[in-house]
């Protein structure tokens, strides 16, 4: 059997949502995706094998769709899923768990430059080399994503806020490509990324930790 033939029963109609079929890949990849968020918010390792389960998932369905950059960014997930994954074990001092702290000015600097060379080198390949019909937005919730998932593995309290801006474009992007599931989802997640930060701050405001450069 191929690795095709071995899938194909996860890009089944599981249901039908607003007249669009609703794929197995994407009802599972709603629940562990809400799993993930719930766990991370509470700070809970168990979320990064979830969390390497659903972007695995949500990865067929991009690509069912069209959403090539979505789809590729779930192999970037899959590696900073078990980098963070070690980092939440192994990454605090004395090779402890690492405590929640502020994100350094240098490190805000690192996280933008890399984020608009990600959008734009990305909406150019996608807009000359793919069929995709939002290159732009493809590209930069590609790279918003990247850097909020790279801020998570570092426990960076303001990746919470890259994450909420994600969502808000990611939530009418999946309703235009028929997901609707999945923009449901990501209303989900907006909802859960609001309570992270709102947890991960509080545990700052009982634990002040100085700002350095």
């Amino acid at each position: 059997m191929s690795l095709a033939e071995l899938l194909d029963p996860l890009l089944q109609p599981a249901f039908t949502l607003a007249g669009t079929p609703t794929s197995w890949a994407e009802l599972l990849g709603f629940a562990s995706g809400v799993l993930t968020v719930w766990l991370v918010a509470r700070q809970h390792i168990a979320n990064w094998p979830i969390g390497i389960a659903n972007v695995i998932l949500l990865g067929l369905v991009f690509l069912a769709v069209g959403l090539y950059a979505d789809a590729a960014l779930q192999v970037l997930y899959v590696a900073l899923g078990a980098y963070g994954w070690w980092q939440w074990m192994y990454g605090g001092a004395g090779r402890t768990r690492p405590a929640v702290r502020r994100t350094r000015r240098a490190e805000w600097a690192a996280l933008a430059v890399c984020g608009a060379a990600a959008t734009a080198v990305l909406t150019v390949a996608l807009a000359t080399w793919t069929d995709s019909t939002v290159p732009f937005w493809d590209a930069l919730t590609t790279a918003l994503s990247l850097t909020a998932t790279y801020g998570q593995t570092r426990k960076l309290v303001e990746s919470w806020w890259l994450w909420i801006a994600a969502d808000l474009i990611y939530i009418p992007l999946y309703a235009y490509k028929g997901l609707h599931l999945t923009a449901v989802l990501y209303v989900v997640f907006l909802a859960l990324c609001v309570s992270g930060l709102r947890s991960w701050r509080g545990e700052l405001a009982a634990r002040p930790v100085p700002v350095t450069a």
